[in-house]
């Protein structure tokens, strides 16, 4: 599967920064690295939680490698209507219509007409807040 991406050199990376590992888009919590050995590089330990599974994943690499970094867009979108756990919403910029999974802690809040702000990642559409 094909989606929108960047490379970014591995000693950039700060806290708080959003990398792909295992094909999964995480934000790193923690980031150490290490002192460039007598013949080796720099390596850099991320520790990093999954976005969307809320997994926690490892990732050791040399600093002057390049990593995946996903590219999130941030939009917003009417609900439409509520059946079950989905919601039928509409992009307020391109007016395209769409079925997204509600968000559990959301589910009770939700109410057809309200605004939401979405984010796609990944070739993903995820629910993320209620405006």
């Amino acid at each position: 599967m094909e989606y929108e991406k960047k490379l970014v050199v591995v000693v950039s990376l700060k806290k708080g920064d959003t990398i792909i590992i295992d094909n999964a888009a995480c934000k790193i919590t923690d980031l150490s690295t290490s002192r460039p050995g007598k013949h080796g590089h720099a390596k850099v330990n991320m520790m990093a939680v999954g976005i969307l599974d809320g997994k926690k994943r490892n990732k050791v690499m040399p600093g002057h490698d390049r990593i995946e970094q996903p590219i999130i867009e941030k939009k917003t979108a009417q609900v439409l209507s509520i059946t079950g756990n989905q919601a039928n919403i509409m992009d307020s910029e391109s007016y395209e219509t769409f079925d997204i999974e509600i968000p559990s802690d959301l589910a009770d809040k939700l109410q057809e007409g309200n605004e939401v702000l979405y984010w796609e990642l990944m070739g993903l559409k995820v629910m993320r807040q209620i405006k």
